[in-house]
């Protein structure tokens, strides 16, 4: 097995340690009742949305901007908002004074009112949590990147699934670990956990 080589993070400086949770945005992406049954259920999806939810009390008593988004596929799809398939997760659903975006591309920026909601807060620093790691949280944190934000990802508040590969299939544990690691090399600062997020 070889060694891991160091980071493009590490070689280019940019930091290594999360923002204080009071100095950043926490946006919640697509924890959407999709993924808890059906056809998308996500391996590890309770666990995540119990670590999210924990997240969400903690940025609610920080008095910090909290962002929920939504994917929409349309009617009669896993992702559909107009039903309760597609619906927030009750325990991490929006309350009233919290931004809801409904997006329709895997990245929350495109064709959203994100970037500009984020500006308007003067927010740099956002704390990203949801599903799924490849997908939506991997192309939202890109996005936020390239946006000039500084993203730290929740791991343990985030859930993906198997999926198959050109030399059969590929697990859900080995797409999370393979996508956060991925995120890590530049796009964004990993931790386990929200208790790694300090206040």
């Amino acid at each position: 097995m070889s060694t891991p080589s160091t980071t493009l993070r590490e070689l280019t400086g940019l930091p290594a340690s999360p923002a204080p949770l009071a100095d950043s945005v926490l946006v919640m992406i697509d924890l959407q009742n999709t993924y808890t049954r059906g056809v998308m259920a996500l391996e590890g999806v309770e666990p995540a949305i119990d670590e999210a939810a924990a997240l969400l009390d903690r940025a609610r008593s920080a008095g910090i901007p909290i962002v929920h988004v939504q994917h929409d596929a349309g009617e009669g799809t896993p992702y559909d908002v107009r039903d309760e398939i597609g619906a927030i997760v009750d325990r991490v659903a929006p309350r009233e004074g919290e931004h809801r975006i409904v997006k329709n591309f895997p990245n929350s920026f495109v064709g959203t009112d994100l970037e500009s909601h984020l500006r308007g807060k003067d927010a740099t620093n956002l704390v990203l949590a949801g599903f799924m790691t490849h997908m939506c949280v991997n192309s939202t944190a890109r996005g936020a990147f390239n946006a000039g934000f500084a993203p730290s990802v929740v791991a343990g508040a985030t859930a993906t699934r198997a999926l198959p590969g050109p030399d059969g299939t590929v697990s859900a544990s080995a797409l999370q670990s393979a996508s956060l690691a991925a995120l890590s090399d530049m796009f964004a600062v990993v931790v386990p956990d929200a208790t790694a997020i300090p206040d």
